[in-house]
Order: C-alpha cells, then sequence, then structure tokens
C-alpha cells in the first residue's frame, strides 16, 4: 500500500489546499493530511477546528478518488509523523520560488533524518498560486472579501472568528 503524507498547519484549509489533496489522493492507496500543531505560529483555528475543516473538505475527494484519506494531527517531526503513518512519501505543495528555496532545506534536512521517505513536490494549479492561509487570515480581517480562495464553509468559519 502506498501511503502519502501531506502536512501542513491548515490554519485555514484553502482551496489550494484542496487541489493538492485531490490531486496527491490519485497518486497513493492512502492519504494521511498531517496537521501541524505549532504552537510557535498561534493558529486562529484550534487543532480540532482545523481538523474538522479538513475532514469536511475532504469527504468528496474520498469518493472521487476511491484513497483512503485520513486526518492526522502531529507535534513531532515531520519525519517522525511520516515513519508513525507509515508514509512512504511525502507531499509538498509548492506556489513559488520562495516555496522551493524552504522546501529544499526541509527535503534535505529530512533525508538525512532517513534516506527511506521521499518528497514528490506538486505545483499548485496556476489559479491557486497566489493564495496562502496567512494572506486570507489578513485580508479577512481587514474586511476583504476571501470567498474566492477558500471554500464556502471555511469561510463562513472565518468571518465567525473576526466577528467575535
Amino acid at each position: 500500500m502506498r501511503i502519502g503524507l501531506y502536512p501542513g498547519t491548515f490554519d485555514p484549509i484553502t482551496n489550494g489546499h484542496i487541489d493538492i489533496i485531490r490531486r496527491a489522493a490519485k497518486l497513493v492507496d492512502k492519504l494521511v493530511i498531517g496537521v501541524a500543531i505549532n504552537r510557535d505560529k498561534g493558529p486562529l483555528f484550534d487543532l480540532e477546528e482545523r481538523v474538522a475543516m479538513i475532514e469536511a473538505e475532504c469527504a468528496g475527494t474520498i469518493k472521487e478518488s476511491g484513497a483512503e484519506i485520513i486526518v492526522h494531527p502531529f507535534e513531532n517531526l515531520l519525519i517522525d509523523c511520516a515513519r508513525d503513518v507509515g508514509a512512504g512519501v511525502i507531499i509538498r505543495g509548492l506556489r513559488a520560488v520562495a516555496d522551493f528555496e524552504y522546501e529544499y532545506q526541509m527535503v534535505g534536512m529530512n533525508r538525512a533524518l532517513d534516506a527511506s521517505v521521499e518528497t514528490v513536490f506538486l505545483m499548485a494549479d496556476a489559479k491557486h498560486q497566489a493564495i496562502a492561509s496567512k494572506l486570507v487570515k489578513e485580508i479577512a480581517r481587514l474586511g476583504g472579501d476571501v470567498a474566492k480562495f477558500i471554500p464556502a464553509s471555511v469561510h463562513q468559519a472565518l468571518l465567525a472568528k473576526y466577528r467575535d
């Protein structure tokens, strides 16, 4: 069984993330979406909210792809998470050259820790390349319309956060 791990903080999940999930699900038998617990980033949505949003948004992809998709929170090293879930491949989405520089370093470190786990990069679809969770939150916080960047249910949750 080919198991892939797609890690991120998903704060919140965007249409770009969903694009990568749909495409990654075609490459593996089981896709684990690793939701990073990164206290240093100070996420807007708590872990339970992020997990619930991802699970809701992946329901259609499960039917479409036939792959098993599970959501798995983790707080350890990415390579250790890959080992924990039995992943032979880590899937990373790329938007721009700046992403590549960071990801290149990560691949080198992960290979030094465990050379048996490969990393595969998927380029975001052109219509999603500018989308970043950080920018979505900033635009929403300042009253801008982010509806075209995130799923409708996530948009409602984001609006609710900033109303509170």
